[in-house]
Formats: C-alpha cells, structure tokens, sequence
C-alpha cells in the first residue's frame, strides 16, 4: 500500500506559478519535480475544497491547474470533517476560514493521509504549530499527517 498525500492548492498553483523572485521559483521547481517524477510513488488525492479554490477565476492559472489534478480522486468533505473544522478554529489552531487551511488539515486528517503536501509554512506546514496540532488530533482520535512540502519528500516513499 503506498503512503497517501493530500495534495493542498499552493503545490499546484506553485506549479504553474510564473512569478521570478527566489521563493516563487524554488517552489515552482520543488513543485514540478515531485509530481512530474515523484508522485507515480504515492497515493495522490485531492478535495473538492482544492478544486474549489482552483477553479475560482482570481487564481492564476485556473484551467491549467484543474487539469492538472483532473483524474487525481477526491477526499470528501463530510460533517465529521465540518466538526474538525470548527475545533480546529475554537482551539486557535487555525484561521476561522471555512474553506482554508483548518479544512484541508481536518480533511487530511480525517481521511488518515499519511501526508498533507503543501507550501503553506505559516499555518500547516509549520513546526512551530506541529505539536498544538498533534494534541489536537490525538485528543480528537484523529490520524496526525505529517506536514511537508514537496522538496521533503522528493526521496520518495521507499528512500
């Protein structure tokens, strides 16, 4: 069984980000390398909260980055995951914004991926914030993935 990503918008906008400043291409790169030769050694899956974020017109690249993640299955966001949410935002953890980052955690959570991949190091993929998450999860008997950005799991899942 291969390990499961959930894959967040900033890896793919990332991937298509045409932006020449040292972070936005380092990303770019990071983001390319690992779902054009790295992603096959994984379960890849994404939400409607992604495509969502994706297909709204403000976000560059819209049409290009849903196509990207087209055939990539779906998590989905049920009331349970509704409930993290809600925890997430009364315990401080997250921004109370329903569609952002406390959703994409609690769905990675919820749906135990073993993997949340995104380039968010403010609010997921944080260390500072990892331990408040863990006892959050553990107190709620959620599954804990680990928060990564994609140049961390370039080594793949047999590395």
């Amino acid at each position: 069984m291969l390990p499961k990503v959930y894959v967040e918008s900033s890896v793919i906008g990332a991937y298509f980000d045409e932006r020449d400043d040292v972070i936005s291409v380092a990303q770019r790169h990071w983001s390319r390398v690992w779902w054009d030769e790295v992603r096959e050694e994984y379960d890849v899956v994404v939400s409607e909260a992604v495509t969502d974020e994706l297909s709204h017109p403000d976000f560059p690249h819209s049409q290009d980055t849903l196509g990207l993640v087209v055939d990539i299955p779906r998590i989905e966001v049920v009331d349970e995951v509704r409930d993290i949410v809600k925890v997430y935002v009364s315990r401080s953890i997250m921004l109370q914004n329903p569609v952002g980052d406390a959703l994409h955690l609690a769905l990675a959570s919820y749906h135990k991926c073993d993997y949340l991949l995104t380039w968010n190091s403010k609010h997921l993929a944080n260390p500072n914030k990892f331990q408040r998450i863990r006892i959050v999860n553990t107190s709620l008997g959620l599954y804990v993935p680990a928060l990564v950005t994609p140049n961390q799991l370039i080594g793949g899942s047999n590395d």
